[in-house]
């Protein structure tokens, strides 16, 4: 097999494994503290993941360790306002696709503390993305449910970790600088959970299997996939099959928790996914061109 097509199948192996993190986690949590199992499922994925990539923990300075530690704190975040929305939810598709709106809420961040200013394909692509949160949150009228607001707050919270994390941590090996944020993650989470916090005395045994699949497929093999898949698939096709995850949560909602997709709601995850291909367009594009212009450049 060509690596480029491993590379892809790892790409998707890795968007199939986070879709199914959504059921795992929401699972898990109907008997576990939320707080507590997303402390010990990131704690736990990172020393799982610690004996692959010590060699290259070793030889990265302290100050950039601090700094992905830095950023790993942007991570828990993320994660507080998503653990949280996941439990106040009735479903996970539509919060699958909120979430997926953070690719669209990074220009705008970078503009705020970077004075990048946003290029075209993300002015047009915007209205389109608004009009599709529109139409799959106005089911409760102009105002949102807790568990929409929760998905927002976790989606401008994943925009703003994007943005630390291409701008500070380009240096630093993406193996290792995944065990340094899921550590400080799950380590902060563990921190909260023993301060507010109460563990049920008695935890049902099935509910052990929804926490294993959540620490070992959907987050340590996860993030396996995703950083051996990228050393391998070109930026644009990883970029285009990472957008399939809303997708596939849709449908394990669909399927396991009958949330209901009346068309309004399918509408506007369509139009959600037309904004973000539209706003990847133009590097697509450039992929493309380049692409065919180096093989053009060996066939002469």
């Amino acid at each position: 097999m060509l690596p480029e097509r491993r590379g892809d199948l790892l790409i998707l192996s890795a968007t199939l494994l986070a879709s199914a993190g959504w059921l795992f986690s929401k699972e898990a949590i109907t008997a576990l503290p939320p707080a507590g199992f997303v402390g010990w499922r990131f704690f736990l994925a990172a020393l799982i993941l610690l004996p692959f990539c010590h060699r290259q923990l070793r030889a990265t300075s302290p100050a950039n360790l601090l700094k992905a530690a830095a950023i790993g704190l942007v991570m828990t975040l993320n994660l507080i306002f998503w653990i949280q929305a996941v439990m106040h939810s009735e479903g996970i598709g539509e919060g699958a696709f909120i979430m997926s709106l953070a690719m669209l809420m990074v220009p705008p961040l970078a503009w705020l503390m970077f004075r990048e200013r946003p290029g075209r394909q993300f002015w047009l692509a915007l209205p389109v993305a608004l009009f599709g949160l529109f139409l799959l949150t106005s089911g409760n009228g102009l105002s949102l449910s807790l568990g929409q607001l929760l998905f927002l707050l976790a989606s401008i919270s994943l925009a703003l970790y994007f943005c630390l994390n291409s701008r500070f941590a380009r240096r630093i090996d993406p193996m290792a600088l995944t065990c340094v944020q899921l550590a400080v993650t799950g380590i902060m989470h563990l921190i909260y959970s023993a301060l507010f916090e109460q563990w049920p005395e008695q935890i049902p045994d099935y509910i052990w299997g929804w926490f294993a699949a959540s620490v070992l497929l959907a987050t340590s093999l996860r993030f396996f996939c995703q950083s051996a898949g990228q050393k391998f698939s070109n930026i644009a096709n990883a970029a285009l099959i990472m957008m399939l995850e809303p997708v596939w949560t849709v449908l394990i909602s669909v399927f396991w928790y009958h949330e209901p997709m009346p068309p309004q709601k399918i509408m506007g995850c369509v139009l959600i996914l037309l904004a973000l291909l539209s706003f990847r367009s133009r590097p697509l594009y450039e992929w493309y061109r380049n692409r065919r212009a180096g093989q053009a450049w060996r066939k002469r």
